[in-house]
């Protein structure tokens, strides 16, 4: 197998060719037919999550081909197309796990960051947290975001409410998907990208914003809610003022840089400030079962040969995609 190998954080990945890895008992073995590049990637190969152990191939994105199942595995099935997502194992015990919310498990596994990923041309991945794509699109490289980006922003947007004024701080990946989501419910999206991008505030206005703006400006109404992609702390008051009494704002990514102290006046009147984490596999039955088709979302993307994956993660990391980029091995 192929892969692209995290040794060292804030190091480039390195191109490695290994053995085939063998599923063990519950485990299956996939041919990686395409993998999304997502910002939590950047923040692990950064290092601006707790360390985990390396080597370690990141991609928690993936679209495969079933083609060795391990012991006791009868589904899903050889030859089955399947994805795997950040979520890639829980304990099943622990308090959390048996009150329905596994994605807070006490002991989780997480594709590219505690268990090898998808930045690779092959992948074990635990056949129980495998997702089934039978009603995903056809294209692979169309499909790979749904499995964090599309994942994660349902979560957040079940999270949020079902007001119809919907702010969303961030149009990349993520945003770009639930944008189309959120029409579909017949919300109103207004969206904030990066100050001056013009560009980034067409596209959301080509996905059905009624309104995109910078980051520092102000909506026109008040907003029911607000959803911030962007790991930027200081988005954070910013979205509290821009909410309505009673509004919600809901922080969707795993590492934030500081929120900078603001007026308690700015919170008061029962807005609310609350986080996600990770995925169930719930979310993932549900999303794929019942929102993707219907909405009829569709991803934008960009494709890299699995060995240009450091440029993926630059282009990510300095804002120069619309949607999201994908690899192909």
């Amino acid at each position: 197998m192929r892969a692209m190998v995290l040794r060292q954080t804030g190091r480039p990945l390195v191109e490695e060719t290994r053995p085939d890895p063998e599923p063990g008992p519950g485990e299956v073995r996939l041919r990686v037919e395409a993998c999304g590049v997502c910002r939590t990637d950047l923040h692990v190969v950064d290092g601006e999550l707790p360390p985990a152990p390396l080597p370690i191939i990141p991609g928690h994105e993936v679209v495969g081909i079933v083609e060795r199942q391990g012991p006791g595995v009868t589904a899903p099935a050889l030859g089955a197309r399947v994805g795997v997502p950040w979520l890639g194992g829980t304990c099943g015990h622990c308090a959390y796990c048996r009150s329905g919310r596994e994605n807070l498990c006490d002991s989780p596994e997480f594709t590219g960051y505690t268990r090898d990923g998808g930045f690779a041309s092959h992948i074990v991945a635990r056949a129980a947290f495998c997702v089934d794509l039978a009603h995903a699109p056809d294209e692979a490289v169309a499909t790979a975001p749904l499995l964090c980006a599309g994942l994660i922003g349902w979560r957040c947007l079940c999270r949020a409410g079902d007001g119809r004024r919907l702010g969303l701080y961030g149009f990349g990946a993520a945003a770009h998907i639930l944008a189309q989501v959120a029409r579909w419910q017949g919300r109103e999206v207004y969206a904030f990208t990066r100050d001056g991008d013009a560009s980034g505030q067409a596209f959301a206005r080509s996905l059905g914003a009624c309104w995109a703006g910078g980051s520092g400006d102000a909506p026109p109404e008040p907003l029911d809610a607000s959803i911030l992609f962007a790991p930027v702390g200081a988005l954070v008051p910013a979205a509290l003022r821009a909410v309505r009494k009673g509004g919600r704002v809901v922080c969707g990514g795993i590492h934030m840089s500081d929120i900078p102290s603001f007026p308690y006046a700015w919170l008061w009147e029962e807005r609310e400030l609350v986080s996600v984490a990770n995925l169930t596999r719930d979310d993932a039955r549900g999303f794929f079962g019942e929102v993707v088709a219907a909405a009829g979302v569709r991803t934008t993307t960009t494709a890299y040969p699995l060995a240009e994956a450091n440029t993926a993660l630059d282009d990510l990391r300095h804002g120069r995609l619309h949607g999201a980029a994908v690899l192909v091995p």
